[in-house]
């Protein structure tokens, strides 16, 4: 069933960058990005009250507390850039570029979580980096 979540996630992303490139126009990126932030902020936590999660704050280590924070520098970093380029850019050249984040992170799983790295994955990889060579050049 993971699929399922990941090509809904796929979707919404597609959504996020059409709709993102309409609402950035005009509009300082770093503002867009700080409006969508609060958002989404609304979103999860009323997400984690509704179904009664927040008791599970009390749980994590500080090692998982690091991590996610560390997780939300890059994510927040990542959305800064992206609306930038989305604001500079061709919203059908700069998603696919962003989507190099699959192969990096391939890449990265094998290196530091050494997950195994299949002949079809590493392939899969290469394609993807080849096709963003294709939409920057």
């Amino acid at each position: 069933m993971w699929w399922i979540y990941a090509l809904l996630s796929a979707l919404f992303a597609a959504l996020t960058a059409i709709f993102s490139k309409v609402g950035v126009t005009g509009v300082n990126s770093n503002l867009a990005t700080a409006i969508r932030t609060v958002v989404i902020l609304i979103i999860a936590w009323g997400i984690v009250f509704f179904r009664g999660e927040g008791k599970h704050l009390g749980h994590l280590s500080k090692h998982n507390l690091l991590f996610l924070v560390i997780s939300g520098v890059a994510t927040g970093l990542s959305w800064i850039f992206y609306f930038k380029a989305l604001q500079m850019g061709k919203v059908s050249q700069v998603a696919p570029v962003d989507k190099l984040s699959v192969a990096l992170t391939v890449i990265l799983s094998v290196i530091f979580l050494g997950e195994a790295l299949t002949i079809k994955t590493a392939v899969a990889t290469l394609l993807i980096i080849a096709g963003v060579v294709l939409m920057i050049v």
